[in-house]
């Protein structure tokens, strides 16, 4: 009976070293027809940009575009790994009107110039190259300007959650009008370890 409680207790043991060492869980998200990540806090809208901000004003948040591909392996860790973090999560939610283009979709995006392109000549002609791609912009863009011109901040390729925290509360809080990313990421979430 002793020998049975033993082996009960190495293996509850060794069940509770392999969920300490198995690190963070991936979240579920689920994937539209085109083979992008579909968040539930991702708008579903005509992708006439200029429209979409007028949207994101009206519910008090920031418009961030995020320019995605199929098959990106950043983009599926962004997803399952740095937005699902209950930080991030709620920053997203509370602050920010996201919107998808797709580097290779042909949905028809209206730029803020005016301009007419499917997503892949707008991402073509915004010199969008990495994925995933995140342009946040101002509440207001000039006329004549394209969204990458008018952007706040762009976050090109993907990054670690303490990164992608500060970059969307620097955004969030406008500090970009104060101090450069760098510096407020090292004073302000920077911890050597």
């Amino acid at each position: 009976m002793i020998g049975f409680a033993v082996k009960q207790g190495v293996r509850a043991l060794a069940a509770a070293a392999v969920l300490a060492f198995a690190g963070p869980a991936v979240a579920e998200v689920a994937m539209g027809d085109d083979g992008l990540h579909k968040p539930d806090w991702l708008k579903e809208t005509f992708l006439d940009l200029r429209e979409d901000l007028a949207d994101a004003n009206a519910e008090g948040k920031r418009m961030l575009i995020i320019v995605e591909q199929r098959g990106c392996i950043y983009c599926t860790r962004m997803h399952e790994k740095v937005f699902p973090d209950p930080d991030i999560d709620a920053i997203i939610r509370e602050s920010f009107f996201v919107v998808q283009i797709n580097l290779y979709g042909d949905l028809e995006v209206t730029d803020f110039d005016g301009t007419v392109l499917t997503e892949k000549d707008t991402a073509r002609r915004w010199n969008t190259v990495f994925t995933p791609t995140m342009i946040f912009l101002p509440e207001e863009v000039p006329e004549g300007v394209m969204a990458i011109q008018a952007a706040s901040a762009v976050m090109p390729g993907a990054f670690e959650r303490g990164t992608t925290l500060a970059m969307f509360t620097w955004v969030r809080d406008k500090e970009y009008e104060n101090i450069e990313f760098q510096r407020y990421f090292a004073e302000n979430f920077y911890s050597p370890e």
